[in-house]
């Protein structure tokens, strides 16, 4: 029995800490810039984690022992602040991040002089710690609007605005999927149809602070918002619908839906002019 109850005590706290997941993120000497290796494990981090169902992500920023400790803790709180920044650039949902603190220096402990150079190395950190819902949460599906072929087959006139259904985007990136492009394919077709629609692509991301743009992954420039416009632009173009018709713009962060973030990684259009076609007289 004596050895029964530290088994089942170990396993207990296995079973807690399967729930965490933790990236460290290392950083050079009085420095709070990440360092390129780093940005890429980061991003990579983030890859893994932006499907899960996330209760809370902890951000806690450290510095070695040399400095002050007033500077120590600047320090801590500038290097986890950057981390913060890369979520947002990168349309990561920022209401599950619940602390960024920087926690000042990590006290040595020194076992020889070999060990210093190394020890204060790992020191100069960020930790991040992901808390995901155990088990996930069941989410409530939206009623599903009017489709978007519909829409666009109904009565228009100048000023409507018609989100283009299930044409969504994977975080940080502007590519279409497969499924995006069966949908645009429908969605070509009646435009090239109805030719007196003149419309405005807009495109949309998700998560960044305030009104930014997101950080396109793939060119490293914060224009995703254009990027995704202009790729159902050139898309709908390479289907048959003329360009003259149609513009594209990127409209960084400055609708959001307020529901999931997966929502504001869209591209709508904006219909500006409607021609209609003269009545045959009999």
């Amino acid at each position: 029995m004596k050895f029964l109850l530290p088994i089942l005590f170990l396993s207990f706290q296995l079973g807690l800490a399967q729930k965490e997941i933790k990236h460290q993120v290392y950083f050079l000497t009085d420095q709070y810039d990440i360092p390129e290796t780093e940005e890429s494990r980061l991003l990579l981090f983030l890859s893994e984690i932006e499907n899960m169902d996330i209760q809370k992500i902890s951000i806690y920023g450290f510095c070695d022992d040399r400095g002050s400790d007033s500077y120590n803790l600047v320090l801590s709180q500038q290097r986890a602040d950057a981390i913060k920044t890369v979520f947002s650039n990168n349309e990561f949902d920022e209401s599950v991040i619940t602390n960024v603190d920087g926690k000042g220096e990590i006290l040595l402990n020194v076992v020889n002089d070999n060990d210093l150079y190394k020890i204060r190395g790992l020191n100069r950190k960020v930790e991040i710690i992901v808390q995901p819902y155990d088990p996930p949460r069941e989410k409530v599906e939206p009623p599903a609007p009017e489709s978007t072929e519909d829409l666009l087959k109904g009565e228009l006139k100048e000023g409507d605005k018609i989100q283009l259904e299930n044409i969504l985007f994977k975080t940080g990136y502007s590519y279409l999927t497969k499924e995006s492009k069966e949908v645009l394919d429908d969605i070509a077709e009646i435009l090239v149809e109805r030719t007196g629609i003149y419309f405005t692509v807009e495109g949309h991301v998700c998560c960044t602070y305030g009104e930014r743009d997101a950080i396109d992954r793939k060119t490293k420039k914060r224009n995703l918002s254009l990027a995704r416009a202009k790729t159902v632009y050139d898309y709908l173009a390479e289907k048959g619908v003329q360009k003259y018709r149609m513009k594209f713009v990127g409209q960084r962060r400055k609708f959001p839906l307020g529901g999931e973030p997966d929502l504001d990684r869209r591209v709508e259009i904006l219909v500006t002019r409607i021609i209609q076609k003269p009545k045959s007289s009999n």
